[in-house]
């Protein structure tokens, strides 16, 4: 099996486990996976709470684990799974690590940097060219997001009501 467009509903299908994982850690609910020759690289999902690190986006996790498992930080040819839009710095990752193709789900209107909030893969100044698609299972990937965060604000709701003893 190869990372080509025909397979990226499966890569994606991997990247929203790895997402549910985040999501089961109290963490925003954001997978990816690193494919190279129709083979797993690397996997990450969100861990910037739990692992006090704001660097702990899924991106720059499977990004380090893929670079780990293959002894080299350039992962040309790659292709990157991702659930939700990256985000500026791991676009920066993304062009550093000399990913090819980058693949991901669902939109991030506040602060994905590749189409919604800026489009830094088209600065002209990058020394590496990512084709990048979006929208690949966007309706799950987006629904994590909105199920994630439904749930914590009916949390903070349930807290808000307790404290104030109107229970």
């Amino acid at each position: 099996m190869s990372d080509s467009p025909k397979n990226d509903q499966y890569w994606m299908a991997r990247a929203l486990m790895l997402a549910e994982r985040a999501a089961s850690i109290g963490e925003v609910p954001v997978g990816a996976i690193v494919v190279r020759d129709g083979k797993e690289l690397g996997v990450g999902y969100n861990a910037p709470i739990t692992g006090c690190d704001p660097t702990a986006h899924a991106e720059i996790r499977a990004l380090r684990d893929a670079s780990a498992r293959v002894g080299n930080y350039r992962l040309t040819g790659a292709t990157l799974y991702v659930t939700l839009e990256p985000c500026t710095m791991c676009v920066g990752a993304i062009v550093h690590s000399r990913i090819s193709r980058l693949v991901y789900g669902a939109r991030e209107p506040k602060a994905g940097a590749v189409e919604s909030a800026r489009r830094t893969l088209d600065e002209a100044h990058l020394n590496w060219q990512v084709e990048a698609e979006g929208s690949v299972l966007e309706g799950e990937c987006g629904q994590v997001i909105s199920d994630f965060f439904s749930r914590r604000r009916a949390e903070i709701r349930r807290r808000r009501k307790q404290n104030s003893g109107k229970e």
